[in-house]
């Protein structure tokens, strides 16, 4: 028996799931006694709940359909949008500790408390609610692609329409074939456009589904309502530390499955391109070259702790070493997931071959493809548990700004219960305009990458909060709505606006390359005379396809089934590369790598310049106001609450208590000598990141 494509006993396991996430909800409902409670979990999480809401935070089961998408698309390097974060992981040993000792409620609380006005904190508040929104979109659209091919019609019941979509798509697979090795003419090429461009905007798929995005969104958003709504953060840390157990299963129960269907690992390497194993790119196709890896870091670097999560996690720590232990232990839990999830992205290339028109649906169909009755529920459950966990944190952190930050400056002066009962409302709220973004955005990696450039926002200003006792409000205000402009505002507006997106000048592609490509050969080689055997080394002249310069999801016609129909941009606007292009650089002979490259350093390092430029201008801030700031900062966190309100209060009687700890003691840095915990931590962080670096190689050419 079937329900909607899946077997009874997979539909049992998933309702078993939901039924318990609830009960959930329920029983810690009755520990939820304030808004300390809900919002921080009282400030009494030790480290194991800090593991857990760290690593269920950090490792999204989404994000294995973004890997494993990015590395089918451009090989191994396509894993450096996941693993990137490897390196920041030493980082974390020191950011969790300024989040504890900052001892605020949210991130916006921070700008009030440095600057001593409501502005910027109101200005926070607002627009991380509509970048948490985007990262909420992007766990429906994950978790809806994943499942999508888990639960189709079977063949003979499709509709003459769905028998022609899904011929059309194995037809354009053919024809993608044929075109990378030598160019199509005539009615074929022809052909093959127009079902490219049906391809780009994924209406072509080898499968029809029963699950559509809407009903998904709204099911499965109600579940997340309902059981943050009861039982706040400590509720969501007990679904992460469930989940935590799911993602390592689901992480790596494909790859036996998947080897042992395509030959075992030397099998892999026989059916993938050499090029794809590769840590620095895939061919000339690939977005991931050391430099791109390179710019990356960086707006990783400076935009990592704008994220409101940091701030709820380590503060709901009951002192520094648990908030350290989660942070670093969740991030470098994740790396070796994230590996596993690269991995399975390089089967499904010898599985399915290169021409899958929705990659991001290849983490479903490798599901569908090898896993039996019973672990395909298991999988289904790891992935919407993995929704559920980061959806549930996002949701109390957002209600947590609705409330301290917008709803109660507004209306001073109303009970506790009346707070909560705003902050419990707050959250199907969200989850609603999470659906909307989602159905509106529709390309996982795209997400993930807008997500990456949007925290540079208050990424930038908050690292500079923590460090530089110079920076003043005028500058945030000033650097925060010229980068919202430049990295959300244009970007979205451009596509909306039709003069713009079909213009000639925005439309362009990049000129075709024809790129160099080593490795074994195949059957098919030796058949057109390429190779004497197979298996012998040979150079092929790969044809990789022009890119849209100026859309991040590429250019499509206006009417798919005409030639001759206008172009039009898909996707957000690239202001960055069309900065340069403004300037005479030839953009359209960059390659993917460099389009990458170019928009990360131009958003990374703007708001750096304007944050030091405007406040070496303007006035500083209130010195009293910044002295206790920075002495609180270096005010170790005592062993229970009322102790360490009595330190705080001996450091602001004292607001030079600590100075003998700066590393410049006549400046305005706030960088601070190491002691022996900070110095053992950041070694051992480091040892374990060359570790894993190793690890992953060592799985790329175990079977070559």
């Amino acid at each position: 028996m079937h329900l909607f494509g899946l077997h009874w006993i997979d539909a049992l396991i998933i309702i078993a799931y939901i039924i318990a996430v609830l009960a959930i909800g329920k029983v810690l409902s009755h520990g939820v006694k304030g808004e300390r409670d809900f919002f921080l979990g009282g400030r009494s999480l030790g480290k194991w709940f800090q593991f857990f809401l760290s690593f269920g935070t950090m490792t999204d089961p989404g994000q294995a359909t973004t890997t494993s998408s990015s590395v089918y698309r451009q090989g191994a390097g396509g894993a450096w949008l996941a693993l990137i974060t490897l390196f920041l992981t030493p980082y974390y040993w020191f950011t969790s500790v300024w989040f504890r000792r900052v001892r605020l409620t949210t991130m916006a609380d921070l700008f009030e408390d440095r600057f001593g006005k409501r502005f910027l904190a109101t200005l926070y508040a607002v627009t991380t609610i509509m970048m948490a929104i985007v990262s909420i979109a992007g766990g429906n659209v994950v978790a809806l692609k994943t499942l999508q091919p888990l639960m189709v019609k079977e063949a003979a019941i499709y509709s003459v329409a769905e028998k022609q979509m899904v011929a059309e798509y194995y037809e354009f697979t053919e024809l993608r074939k044929e075109r990378v090795a030598t160019p199509l003419t005539g009615g074929r090429a022809e052909r093959y456009d127009l079902l490219k461009d049906s391809y780009d905007r994924g209406a072509l798929q080898p499968y029809v589904t029963y699950l559509h995005p809407v009903t998904f969104y709204l099911v499965s958003s109600l579940l997340v309502a309902i059981f943050v709504m009861l039982g706040g953060l400590k509720a969501s840390a007990v679904v992460d530390g469930l989940q935590a157990i799911l993602v390592i299963i689901i992480s790596v129960i494909l790859i036996p499955f998947g080897l042992a269907k395509i030959g075992g690992l030397t099998g892999l390497h026989e059916k993938v391109p050499a090029a794809m194993f590769n840590l620095f790119g895939g061919g000339g196709a690939s977005e991931y070259t050391w430099y791109s890896i390179a710019a990356l870091l960086f707006v990783q670097f400076v935009g990592i702790v704008g994220s409101q999560a940091g701030m709820t996690i380590a503060g709901s720590a009951k002192n520094e070493m648990a908030a350290r232990l989660g942070a670093v232990t969740g991030g470098f839990s994740k790396r070796f997931v994230t590996i596993a999830w690269a991995f399975s992205g390089l089967i499904a290339i010898a599985l399915f071959g290169p021409s899958l028109s929705d990659p991001d649906q290849v983490w479903g169909l490798l599901t569908r493809s090898l896993l039996p009755v019973g672990l395909i529920g298991v999988m289904i459950i790891g992935i919407l548990g993995g929704k559920l966990a980061v959806l549930g944190a996002q949701s109390v952190v957002l209600s947590g700004l609705v409330v301290k930050n917008l709803y109660e400056p507004l209306l001073p002066g109303k009970s506790e219960k009346h707070y909560m009962v705003i902050a419990r409302l707050t959250v199907p709220v969200v989850l609603v305009l999470g659906i909307g973004v989602g159905l509106y955005l529709n390309s996982v990696i795209a997400l993930l990458k807008f997500a990456i450039v949007l925290l540079v926002i208050w990424g930038v200003p908050i690292t500079f909060i923590y460090l530089w006792r110079r920076l003043t409000e005028t500058a945030v205000r000033f650097q925060v709505l010229a980068t919202v402009v430049l990295v959300a505002v244009i970007p979205w507006s451009v596509p909306a606006i039709p003069s713009l997106a079909r213009s000639a000048q925005l439309t362009q592609m990049t000129r075709e390359q024809v790129v160099a490509v080593t490795g074994p050969a195949h059957a098919a080689d030796v058949a057109a005379g390429r190779a004497r055997t197979e298996g012998e080394i040979i150079t092929r002249e790969q044809h990789v396809e022009p890119v849209s310069i100026f859309f991040e999801e590429g250019v499509v016609r206006v009417d798919p089934k005409d030639l001759n129909s206008p172009k039009t941009g898909k996707g957000l606007f690239r202001i960055e590369v069309w900065l340069l292009a403004a300037v005479g650089v030839d953009v359209a002979g960059f390659n993917p790598a460099q389009l990458l490259m170019t928009r990360y350093v131009v958003d990374a390092a703007f708001p750096i310049l304007m944050l030091i430029v405007v406040s070496l201008l303007t006035k500083p801030t209130d010195p009293v106001r910044v002295a206790h700031f920075y002495v609180r900062m270096k005010t170790p966190v005592a062993a229970t609450l009322d102790e360490d309100a009595k330190e705080v209060e001996a450091s602001y009687a004292n607001p030079t208590r600590f100075d003998h700890t700066k590393l410049f003691p006549k400046s305005n840095w706030e960088f601070t000598k190491w002691d022996r915990m900070d110095a053992l931590g950041f070694i051992g962080c480091c040892g374990l990141v060359g570790f894993i670096l190793v690890f992953f190689k060592a799985v790329l050419v175990i079977g070559s």
